[in-house]
């Protein structure tokens, strides 16, 4: 695993389980989008089928 989707997986999880004002939704999709922009081809996937999990 990589940092970026290590760094993008801690923050996605912190703003789904103490930011209130944050829907799940959102935080999901704002990890995979700057897991797109800066990850690795497989980091979007990866980033979203852990998230998902989660939820």
């Amino acid at each position: 695993m990589g940092k970026v989707d290590l760094t993008l997986l801690r923050l996605a999880v912190y703003e789904m389980r103490y930011e209130e004002d944050v829907p799940t939704g959102v935080a999901i999709n704002e990890a995979v989008e700057l897991a797109k922009r800066y990850g690795t081809d497989d980091s979007a996937s990866f980033v979203n089928g852990i998230l998902a999990k989660l939820v």
